[in-house]
């Protein structure tokens, strides 16, 4: 059974839940808000419901549900403290990731089987403890956490064929002569027929279309 997984994108280290929640919330707020004037909120005793203005964005976020008892790890005895199970997740909400003299989150990838792979931060989390022995040491958790979702930069589909140059192709591309003296040119230009066996398709493509990849 594959097992709820926070894999640190900085260093790749893994860290693994005792067991898989029972429930997953996830939750979206959309980037909106009231519209405003210089003196105040845009509403009036007519309106019944306050317009409202699209900022773009938004946030969404993931709430876990996570149970850790130290009656269920193989050896018991050795966990005296349930927070010692715990301590790696909660650490992920800590400022301990120091960047250009200031401390952030890291960044997590919440994975779970094939069906999750989210990148986020954790921004906040909350632990119930139960179940202490006579020198008060907890055995059981319930751990809430809230992941935040962010961009993911290896999926993020920004760089399109639009955005390629001539410097972006290949210096060599094999294409047979008898192609390029036969194709024609469909766009401006003081030459329709192109006939010289030197120019490249993309160069055309550049040249009459501004885009390369044409």
């Amino acid at each position: 059974m594959e097992r709820v997984t926070f894999l640190i994108e900085k260093s790749g280290e893994r860290v693994s839940c005792l067991l898989n929640p029972a429930s997953v919330v996830t939750r979206r707020l959309a980037g909106v808000q009231p519209r405003q004037t210089g003196t105040g909120p845009l509403t009036g005793a007519g309106v019944t419901d306050d317009p409202l203005l699209y900022t773009g964005g938004g946030t969404t976020e993931i709430l876990l549900d996570l149970l850790f008892d130290t009656s269920v790890v193989l050896s018991p005895s050795e966990v005296g403290d349930v927070r010692t199970l715990t301590r790696p997740l909660t650490e992920l909400a800590e400022g301990k990731e120091d960047t250009g003299g200031y401390s952030q989150v890291p960044l997590v990838r919440f994975v779970w089987g094939k069906s999750w792979n989210v990148l986020g931060v954790v921004a906040a989390f909350s632990e119930r403890l139960e179940s202490f022995t006579p020198e008060g040491a907890p055995q059981r958790s319930w751990l809430r956490m809230r992941l935040l979702r962010v961009p993911d930069v290896a999926a993020d589909p920004a760089e399109t064929v639009e955005d390629l140059s001539l410097s972006d192709l290949p210096e060599e591309i094999n294409i047979p002569t008898d192609e390029l003296q036969s194709y024609q040119v469909k766009g401006g230009g003081e030459d329709s027929n192109n006939e010289n066996s030197n120019e490249r398709l993309d160069e055309i493509a550049a040249s009459c279309f501004g885009n390369p990849s044409l």
